[in-house]
């Protein structure tokens, strides 16, 4: 199959859009969602609703200029101890509200650096969490780790209170590209925590590479890609670097002109992808693999995958609950988010038990568009049954675009066959274009994205 793509076909479809973890996505959420919309929205979900918590800690101990996460660099655990005290207040409110209901399916860590966090800390957070919420007994539970946070207790800590995935940021192992990332981490570093938690039982570990950095060449990821395959990584994501100055100012740290320009990019997702996929990994979406008997890729042939703002999931919950400085939380209403200064989020926590700033209220067209760009994002395709039975006379406008889509599509990317809206191979890496066709938010307001490939 011919893949070549000119340079004018690249530079049309790289333009800057949405990655797509959400639908509307953030920078259309509004001040019109409070505490007392989400307080009334948790009160509303039903009793055997399942449950996703994700917890937030923006904290690091060193300030990687690629980053992208909301997050600051700390040299001093207390600023940590004080804002766990807010962590806590706002766990006990929120199970508060729920009153038993609702079971949890996942917890996932994130920040910043959750593994700074010190073992009885760590032993107090899981204590507190068991108390609140009721836990399904398959409930996965996956951290972010930083290998410069780690040593021996803090390995037995996370095994003790139930870890079952280990999520590490590779990057590139290229010293000339870490040193230009100010991400100085080591493959011996980086195995030795894989060793650390599989040893201890962890039955899952993620590894993340990034392409699209600075002084990156085809060679260096490819080398990269063969040591972190080395690894025996069960899941693996291919993730673009999102060069957004604008938004976080240290990435002015890195030198521009050593960043690799769309076509270099495109070049380096393509070939390190046939590399995973060469050394027997599923390709989940456009930018995560799998090996072919992990839960991820069982659910992406089941048709099943799911993306949420940790990207591509197998957890298929009713409601996702956001914790922490900046976390957003999804319900079945609709989006929330706390506010994004640490300081602000501790204020608002310890007076009012949440700290909810902006969100977004679902529209039933938002229902449609959002599950049209989440299959495209998962599977590549739409059904076209499926969706006139989930959303009735509601789906049809969007039926009407996808026929517009594939008759105006002068390259061929997208088909309508049988029942189904496709992306055709062809067309795969560049979904997210495809995707933002069917965002009727795209053209409201100034947000600025990074590029699509």
């Amino acid at each position: 199959m011919d893949l070549d793509y000119s340079p004018e076909l690249v530079e049309r479809y790289s333009n800057p859009v949405p990655r797509y973890t959400s639908y509307p996505t953030a920078p259309h959420f509004h001040d019109g969602v409070d505490n007392a919309t989400y307080w009334r929205w948790l009160e509303e979900l039903e009793p055997g609703t399942r449950l996703s918590l994700y917890f937030h800690v923006p904290y690091c101990d060193r300030l990687c200029w690629f980053c992208g996460c909301h997050t600051k660099q700390v040299l001093r655990y207390e600023p940590i101890a004080k804002y766990l005290i807010a962590l806590y207040a706002e766990i006990s409110a929120v199970a508060a509200r729920l009153q038993g209901r609702g079971k949890v399916v996942a917890l996932h860590f994130g920040g910043g650096s959750p593994s700074m966090l010190v073992p009885d800390d760590w032993r107090r957070l899981n204590a507190l969490l068991r108390e609140s919420f009721v836990f399904a007994e398959d409930a996965e539970f996956s951290i972010e780790m930083d290998p410069n946070d780690m040593e021996a207790a803090r390995y037995d800590a996370l095994a003790e209170i139930g870890v079952t995935r280990a999520s590490l940021g590779v990057q590139d192992f290229n010293h000339e590209v870490q040193v230009a990332i100010n991400r100085l981490q080591t493959y011996e570093q980086t195995k030795a925590v894989v060793d650390a938690m599989r040893e201890r039982g962890v039955r899952s570990v993620n590894l993340d590479v990034l392409y699209g950095l600075p002084h990156q060449t085809l060679d260096t990821i490819a080398a990269t890609i063969e040591q972190t395959l080395s690894l025996d990584p069960d899941r693996m994501a291919l993730f673009g670097y999102a060069h957004v100055p604008w938004m976080k100012t240290h990435q002015r740290m890195i030198d521009e002109a050593a960043l690799p320009d769309i076509h270099a990019r495109l070049a380096q997702a393509r070939a390190a992808s046939a590399q995973i996929v060469a050394a027997g990994y599923d390709a989940i979406g456009f930018d995560h693999f799998a090996k072919p008997s992990d839960k991820m890729a069982i659910v992406t042939r089941r048709g099943e995958l799911h993306r949420n703002f940790q990207g591509y999931t197998v957890d298929a919950p009713d409601a996702l609950l956001g914790f922490g400085a900046s976390a957003i939380g999804q319900l079945p209403q609709g989006y929330v988010q706390n506010t994004v200064p640490t300081a602000e989020y501790q204020r608002r926590v310890l007076a009012d038990g949440a700290s909810i700033t902006k969100g977004i209220a679902f529209t039933d067209e938002d229902r449609v568009r959002a599950y049209v760009i989440e299959r495209l994002m998962c599977d590549f395709s739409v059904s076209l049954v499926r969706l006139r039975e989930l959303f009735g006379a509601n789906a049809t406008p969007v039926l009407g675009e996808m026929q517009l889509t594939v008759m105006n599509d002068r390259d061929g990317f997208t088909e309508i066959v049988g029942n189904s809206f496709r992306v055709r191979p062809r067309g795969r890496p560049f979904v997210r274009t495809i995707a933002a066709g069917f965002d009727s938010y795209l053209r409201v307001g100034g947000a600025r994205y990074s590029l699509a490939v």
